[in-house]
Order: structure tokens, then sequence, then C-alpha cells
């Protein structure tokens, strides 16, 4: 594990599980784009967009759970509180589903609203 990224490790029984946090990103991602009124990722404000999936949305706390940050962008005529919800639900699912690890929070940030193509 010499190189740059960052990783999330988890003990099991036999040794021990790295997980990089790009993959965490980009499961995270996955999950929140499945969300019916989310039209795609946004960078998080004050954030350079290449940081979308990179370790700068992912957080390990003292203790051993990970937190998730991401900006949306949601479709006109969604409601906001709803759509978060879900985004936190499916991310939440997601993660802990696919790695064993524990979530602590998804904090979602809408980024904007899109609207339909004018016909």
């Amino acid at each position: 594990m010499s190189d740059n990224k960052e990783y999330v490790s988890r003990a099991d029984e036999l040794g021990n599980i790295h997980i990089s946090e790009e993959v965490l990103a980009a499961i995270a991602a996955a999950a929140a784009l499945e969300v019916d009124g989310v039209s795609s990722l946004a960078a998080n404000l004050g954030r350079d967009i290449a940081e979308l999936l990179g370790k700068k949305n992912l957080a390990k706390t003292e203790d051993d759970k990970v937190e998730v940050e991401l900006s949306v962008l949601m479709g006109y005529g969604h409601t906001i509180p709803e759509i978060g919800k879900a985004i936190q639900e499916g991310v939440k699912s997601a993660i802990e589903s696919m790695t064993g690890l524990e979530v602590s929070a998804v904090n979602v940030n809408v980024g904007g609203i899109t609207f339909p193509p004018k016909e």
C-alpha cells in the first residue's frame, strides 16, 4: 500500500481489509444517482469538480465509522427534503452492504436544480 491513496481498514478474522476511499466514493455516487430526482453529482461548495469522487468526500471518524459528504443537482419539481433523505438512506445502505463498514453520517448538499428541456 505504498501509493498515495487513502484507505479505510477493517479488521477481519483472517487479517485486514483495506478499501480505497475512491471505491467508497464511487459506491456513494452510484447510490445517489439511483435516486429518482437526482440529476447528477455537483461540485461541493468551494471545491473543485475533480474532487467529486476523490477522497475529500469521505472521512473516517474516531470510532471507525465512515462519514460521507456529497453534493447533487436535483430535478425541478422534486421535494428537496424527501430526495435528500432517500439519498442518505441509499448511500448508507449501499456502503454498509458492500463493504461491511458502518456509516455514521451522509451529508447531502444540494448544489443546484436542473430544469427539463423546453419542447
